[in-house]
This record gives structure tokens, C-alpha cells and sequence, in this order.
């Protein structure tokens, strides 16, 4: 499939030229605090490119002014850039809680306003960009051994984590130095040690700046690469494993999106195809599931998902449904 160009962000001199209505309105929905700090920088950025929408397309009306019609009109814009339908939904969501907000707490300035994202807007056809193909085993340790040969130690430490752990890119970021000097977990109940680690508390996915909280699981092989990458990156003041050298010589935490620049710049070179960072929580769920055979239910905890049901949404099976039995 060919690649699709990304909608560019909204510049500062766009933004500025957005009616001040949907500025203002804008920017008070975004304080609200029950928002993930993930979820407030997603609506931002989709808010944005929505008002630009509005004001190249829709007259720079206000919000309070718009109709169901132009939430179509939207919809069909995105679509027909090739944005896949959970890029679109995403943009859609973002629309909707705002005008869900302005509904519910500006009823008294505007009570005819009701949400353009009603029933009668269908939701954009379910449509995948990238074939849903996860990293075989052989495949990772291609990765690993290519990384390794290369020198490339904090890039190995990233892969080995999240492969290990199952975590996500910005549960990875989260990791601190101190991991390095832990010991291996050990059982509540006996005492008896096992033959993993178990990190601090880190933020996953969750309502609020709080959110979930969980620690992450990794092994050996991962507290190697930590260790190595830690001794060759040499002492300074930041507390994260993962960072970045600025331009004035600061060590600062790496961003989310650095992740994946390192998984399409270098990773999807070394494998011979593209690479992004959830592939390797998926990954990890479907070698250990549809390879190795162990138990979903084991997997859903290490993946940190409610239900296991969730978990069968990431392995992937070669063959799809198994008919052996009927014939």
C-alpha cells in the first residue's frame, strides 16, 4: 500500500488566524483535568487541524454555529487524505467531546447547539494502512544481533525492554536508572526469588494526569542491555534510562515520538520491513501465544490488559481460524 503523507500540524500563524470563539473554547476544554496527558496532546493536535478545517472550508464560523453537514464535510476530508479509520476516528472523537462540552456547561448561551457528531454520521469504514503483521522471534534476534554489532546500546536496551516487558513507547520512556541496580523479584507469600525483575511504578494508560499504575516485568537480557547502556552513557543528572543529548549538552528523557523515528530510521532497515513501536507488543503477545503456547491469561497480566479478550486482539495467527479438527 502506498505510503500516505501525514496531515501537516497547525502552525502558530495558522492557529492565530482561527476564530478567537474556537480559540478560547479550545483552550478551556483542554485544562479539563480527567484528560491523560496522552489524550490532552492528541485532542490538541486534532482540535487544531479541525479549526483549520473550519476556517479554510467553513467560513471561520464559531463552533456554536456548525452543523452535522460540516462534521461530514470533515469526515470526508480526512478519509479522502487516506488517513486510516482509527487516524479518523480519533479526529472525530476529539470534535465530539468538544462540542459535548460546549452542549453540556454553555446550554444557556447556546441552547439550539446540539453535538455535530450525531447518529446520523456514520463512522468511517473500518480500514487498516499497514498489513497487521508481527516481528517472528528470528526476526528480533536479527534486530538484536544487528544493534549489538553496531554498538548501538541504548537502541538495544529499547528493543530488548519493551519486547521483554510487552510494554508501551510511552511506559518505556518512564524507565528510570535505578532499575539497574534492583535484584530479582520475589514472592510475596514464600519469599522464594524468581528469575525476573520487576521495575518501579510506572504510569500506563488511564483517565486523569495519574492514571493506571503498574510495575513491568523484564529479564536478564534486559537488565544487560540497561546496565551496558547506562555504563557507556556515563554519569549525569537525569534519572531516565532513555534520553537525548540537547543542543547545549543537557541530558534530558526522550520523547515518545523518538521511538519511532528509531523504528522507522534504523529498525525497519535492519528488518526489511516496517517497524513501528507497538509491533513489538504485539509481538511479544503473539510469540508467546500462537508460537510458544502459553497461557493467554499469563500473557493478558504481563500485558497489563483487564481481559484476556484484549490480549486475543494482539495475537496474530498464521492460518487464521484452526479447522484441523473438522476434517
Amino acid at each position: 500500500m502506498a505510503e500516505v503523507e501525514k496531515l501537516p500540524e497547525v502552525t502558530e500563524e495558522e492557529w492565530n488566524s482561527v476564530n478567537e470563539y474556537n480559540i478560547e473554547i479550545v483552550d478551556e476544554f483542554l485544562q479539563q483535568q480527567h484528560l491523560s496527558p496522552q489524550t490532552l496532546k492528541q485532542y490538541e493536535s486534532a482540535l487544531k487541524i479541525f479549526f483549520r478545517f473550519v476556517r479554510e472550508k467553513c467560513k471561520n464560523a464559531p463552533l456554536y454555529e456548525l452543523k452535522p453537514k460540516h462534521a461530514l464535510q470533515y469526515q470526508n476530508f480526512l478519509m479522502s487524505r487516506g488517513l486510516s479509520s482509527s487516524a479518523v476516528k480519533l479526529k472525530r472523537s476529539a470534535v465530539s467531546s468538544l462540542c459535548g462540552y460546549l452542549e453540556v456547561y454553555y446550554a444557556d448561551e447556546h441552547p439550539l447547539f446540539r453535538n455535530i457528531y450525531n447518529k446520523k454520521i456514520p463512522n468511517p469504514p473500518k480500514t487498516a494502512r499497514h498489513e497487521k503483521k508481527p516481528l517472528s522471534q528470528a526476526e528480533i534476534d536479527n534486530l538484536i544481533h544487528v544493534l549489538e554489532e553496531r554498538s548501538e546500546w541504548q537502541m538495544l536496551a529499547y528493543v530488548l525492554f519493551s519486547y521483554d516487558s510487552g510494554c508501551r513507547r510511552g511506559e518505556t520512556r518512564q524507565l528510570l536508572k535505578e532499575v539497574a541496580t534492583y535484584q530479582y523479584s520475589k514472592d510475596m507469600k514464600t519469599g522464594e526469588e524468581k528469575n525476573y525483575y520487576l521495575t518501579h511504578n510506572i504510569r500506563t494508560k488511564g483517565r486523569g494526569k495519574e492514571g493506571k499504575v503498574r510495575k513491568l516485568i523484564f529479564s536478564d537480557m534486559s537488565m544487560t542491555a540497561i546496565k551496558k547502556w547506562l555504563s557507556v552513557r556515563g554519569d549525569d543528572d537525569c534519572p531516565y534510562v532513555f534520553v537525548h543529548k540537547t543542543k547545549a549538552g543537557n541530558t534530558k528523557q526522550l520523547s515518545p515520538t523518538a521511538f519511532n523515528d528509531w523504528c522507522t530510521d534504523v529498525f525497519s532497515e535492519i528488518v526489511g520491513r516496517r517497524v513501528h513501536p507497538h509491533q513489538l507488543r504485539s509481538s511479544r503477545a503473539t510469540n508467546l501465544v500462537a508460537v510458544e503456547g502459553k497461557d493467554i491469561e499469563k500473557v493478558k497480566n504481563l500485558l497489563g490488559h483487564q481481559s484476556s479478550e484484549t490480549t486475543k486482539i494482539y495475537v496474530v495467527k498464521e492460518g487464521e481460524d484452526d479447522v484441523d479438527d473438522l476434517f
